[in-house]
C-alpha cells in the first residue's frame, strides 16, 4: 500500500507563469469548458481564440477532457496549434484516426502512447518526420515490430524514447544507431544482444539507458564505456556480474543480478555513484563486491530480499539517506554498522527482517534526520514503542502486521499501561500505518492525540465503531483507512469526518450496507469513499465534488453499487445473535459507547461534547 496516495484529482499543470497567475480563477474555467458535451460544443468553434491559449492551459484542458471521455478524434484539431504533450497511455481507444489528427500537431514535444492496444506500424505513420516531437513513448505497444523503427527514425530530433516490452528485435534495436539526438533510450524486455548495444556507440550523447531483461553478458557491458554522458543505466536481470568503472555514472540498477564486482572508483573529479539498486541479487562475496565502491557519495541504496549475511561494508557509507534493507537477513547482531553511517539517513525501510526492540535500542540517538521508518512484518512489540520517541524526525512510520497490541503489561500490577501514548512525543509524525496489528478498541484512544497525523491506516476485526469515531477528533486527517473492521451502518452514518479528509477507506467492512453507503456520499460528496459495494470512477468524483460547493440533498447519482456476490461474505465467522445486534444497533448507543471510552481530554476535542447525533 502506498501511504503518499494522490489525493487531489486535479490535472497537473507545468510551473509557469500563465498558471499562477490565475490560480482558481484559471482552474474553474477549465472546469467549465470540460463540464459536459453541451460545453465542449459551445467553445470548440472558437478556433482562432485556442490557437493563442498557453500550451500549459492548453495541455490542462486537453487531458482534462481525455480523462472525463469528451475528447473525440474531430475536436483534436482544435488542439493542433496550442498543445505541445499528449498522454495517451493505455488509452485502447486511441487508433489510426486518432493518430491522424496528431500528426498535425505544430508543436507537439511529447507523444505517450504506452500500453495503447490500438497503436501498429500503421498507425504512427502519421508521426513520422515529426521535426518537434523529442519524447515518444511506445512501451507496452506489443503491435509494434522492427518495421516500426524505420518510421521512427524519420522523426529528426527525437532525444527520448521508450520502446520497451514491444515486439522489436536485435535487428530493430541496431537501427536506432541513426538517432544520434538520443538523451534517454529504454529497451526494457527487448533481446538485446551484446552486439545490438554494440551498434549502438553512435549514440554518444546518450545519459539514461534501460535494459532490463536484455541478453547483454560481461562482454556486451564492455560497450557502456563508449557512452561518456552515462549517468542512468538499468541492467536488472542481466547475465552482467562486472561492471566496469563508468566516471559519469551516477544510478546503477542490478536487480536479480549475478554480482562479483561493481566499480564506481572515479579519478577523473566527476561525480560518482549516488545510487545502487540490487534487490533479489546473489552475490559471490559481497565485500569483495563492494570493495571497489566509492562509498563516500552514495546516497541510495536497495539492498531489499538479498542473500547478504554481513553488513560491515555500510559502516562507510556515511552519505546514506535511503537505505532499503527488506526481506533481508538483518537481525539484531547485524545493526551495528548502521549506527556509524545512520547520520544523514532520512528513508530506511527494515520490514520483513527479524529485528525486535533490541535493535531499536541500538538505533535510538543514531538516526537524528530518520523521517521514514518501515517496520512492518517484524517481530516489533509493545516494548519496542518506547525507542521510537528517540527518533523525533519521524513523519510516515509502519507498524502493520506487528505483535503490537497497544497495551504493555505493568509488572507486579494487574493494570495495564498504554503503549501508543509515547507515538504524541513524535511532533512531525503524519502517517501511521498499524494495519493488521491486534489492537483492539479500548487501546486506540491516544492515537486520537496525535495532531498532526494527515494518514492513518487501521485493519482489524477487532476495530469497531468506537475506533472510528476516534478518527473524529484528528482534524489534520486527509486519508483513513479503515478496512475489514466491524463498522455498522450507524457508526458510519454518525461519524463526524474532519473538514481536512479526503480519502474513506473501510473496504472488507461488511456489515455496511448500499443505502449506508449511498447516504454518506450525498452527505460529504468531497470525501472519495472506497468499498466494494460502491465504484465510483474519477469523473463521477470530480463531479460530486463541484456539486458540494453549494448544498445538495443526498442522491445517488453517479455512483454504481457492484454485485454482492463478488464481496467475500465474512458473517459465517460470526453467531447470528452477534450479528443482529451488531446490525440493529441504533446510531446514538454506538456514538455513547464511543464517547464513554475516549479520554476526557479527546472528549473535549473537534466539539465533542455531550450526546453526538
Amino acid at each position: 500500500m502506498d501511504v503518499r496516495e494522490a489525493q487531489a484529482s486535479r490535472p497537473i499543470y507545468n510551473d509557469n507563469w500563465e498558471m499562477e497567475r490565475g490560480g482558481e480563477l484559471v482552474w474553474l474555467c477549465i472546469e467549465a469548458a470540460a463540464e459536459n458535451a453541451k460545453s465542449v460544443e459551445k467553445w470548440q468553434r472558437q478556433r482562432r481564440t485556442l490557437e493563442r491559449l498557453p500550451s500549459s492551459l492548453a495541455n490542462a484542458l486537453f487531458h482534462l477532457l481525455l480523462r472525463r471521455r469528451l475528447l473525440y478524434p474531430s475536436l483534436l484539431e482544435v488542439f493542433q496549434f496550442c498543445v505541445e504533450e499528449v498522454d495517451f497511455r493505455g488509452e485502447n481507444c486511441v487508433d489510426a484516426e486518432w493518430m491522424a489528427y496528431v500528426g498535425a500537431f505544430r508543436y507537439l514535444n511529447s507523444l505517450n502512447l504506452s500500453g495503447c492496444r490500438g497503436i501498429r506500424n500503421s498507425v504512427i505513420w502519421p508521426i513520422t518526420g515529426m521535426v518537434s516531437l523529442k519524447d515518444l513513448d511506445l512501451s507496452r505497444c506489443s503491435k509494434i515490430t522492427d518495421s516500426g523503427i524505420e518510421q521512427i527514425l524519420s522523426i529528426p530530433n527525437l532525444e527520448k524514447l521508450s520502446i520497451s516490452l514491444t515486439r522489436v528485435t536485435s535487428k530493430g534495436i541496431k537501427q536506432l544507431a541513426s538517432l544520434v539526438k538520443l538523451r534517454s533510450l529504454n529497451l526494457g524486455g527487448l533481446p538485446c544482444t551484446d552486439q545490438a548495444l554494440g551498434s549502438l556507440t553512435a549514440l554518444v550523447k546518450l545519459e539514461h539507458l534501460v535494459l532490463w531483461g536484455s541478453e547483454i553478458t560481461d562482454k556486451g557491458s564492455l560497450a557502456f564505456t563508449r557512452f561518456p554522458l552515462l549517468s542512468n543505466l538499468d541492467i536488472a536481470w542481466t547475465k552482467v556480474t562486472t561492471l566496469s568503472d563508468l566516471p559519469s555514472l551516477v544510478s546503477l540498477n542490478m536487480s536479480n543480478c549475478t554480482i562479483h564486482s561493481i566499480s564506481s572508483v572515479n579519478l577523473l573529479g566527476k561525480p560518482s555513484l549516488t545510487e545502487l539498486l540490487v534487490h533479489g541479487s546473489t552475490f559471490s562475496d559481497v565485500e569483495k563486491a563492494f570493495s571497489h565502491l566509492d562509498p563516500i557519495n552514495l546516497s541510495v541504496l536497495d539492498l531489499s530480499s538479498t542473500d547478504v549475511s554481513s553488513f560491515n561494508f555500510l559502516a562507510g557509507m556515511c552519505s546514506l539517506e535511503r537505505l532499503n534493507l527488506s526481506s533481508s537477513s538483518m537481525a539484531d547482531d547485524l545493526i551495528f554498522p548502521l549506527v556509524s553511517s545512520g547520520f544523514k539517513l532520512g528513508d530506511l525501510n527494515l520490514s520483513s527482517t527479524k529485528i525486535t526492540a533490541q535493535s531499536l535500542s541500538i538505533l535510538v540517538g543514531n538516526l537524528p534526520n530518520l523521517e521514514n521508518l518501515s517496520l512492518s512484518e517484524t517481530m516489533i512489540d509493545d516494548s519496542s514503542l518506547q525507542h521510537l520517541a528517540g527518533m523525533p524526525s519521524l513523519r510516515t512510520l509502519d507498524l502493520s502486521k506487528t505483535g503490537i497490541k497497544g497495551f504493555i503489561q505493568v509488572q507486579g500490577e494487574h493494570a495495564k499501561k498504554s503503549s501508543l501514548l509515547v507515538l504524541q512525543n513524535l511532533a512531525k509524525l503524519e502517517v501511521l500505518n498499524l494495519e493488521g496489528t491486534r489492537v483492539r478498541d479500548e487501546a486506540v484512544h491516544p492515537l486520537g492525540l496525535l495532531k498532526g497525523l494527515k494518514s492513518l491506516y487501521l485493519k482489524s476485526d477487532f476495530l469497531s465503531d468506537v475506533s472510528f469515531h476516534m478518527m473524529s477528533s484528528l482534524q489534520t486527517l486527509s486519508i483513513i483507512g479503515f478496512q475489514g473492521c466491524v463498522l455498522s451502518d450507524s457508526g458510519l452514518l454518525s461519524f463526524r469526518p474532519p473538514e481536512t479528509l479526503q480519502v474513506l477507506d473501510v473496504r472488507g467492512c461488511w456489515l455496511l450496507t448500499e443505502e449506508a453507503l449511498s447516504s454518506f456520499c450525498g452527505s460529504f460528496p468531497n470525501i472519495k469513499l472506497k468499498h466494494e459495494l460502491i465504484r465510483l470512477d474519477e469523473y463521477d468524483f470530480e463531479r460530486s465534488q463541484r456539486r458540494s460547493l453549494s448544498k445538495m440533498k443526498s442522491d445517488r447519482a453517479g455512483f454504481q453499487f457492484s454485485s454482492m456476490g463478488k464481496v467475500k461474505d465474512e458473517r459465517i465467522k460470526y453467531k447470528r445473535k452477534d450479528l443482529t445486534d451488531l446490525a440493529s444497533s441504533p446510531p446514538s448507543e454506538a456514538v455513547i459507547i464511543s464517547l464513554s471510552l475516549l479520554p476526557e481530554e479527546l472528549k473535549t476535542m473537534g466539539g465533542h461534547s455531550g450526546e453526538l447525533g
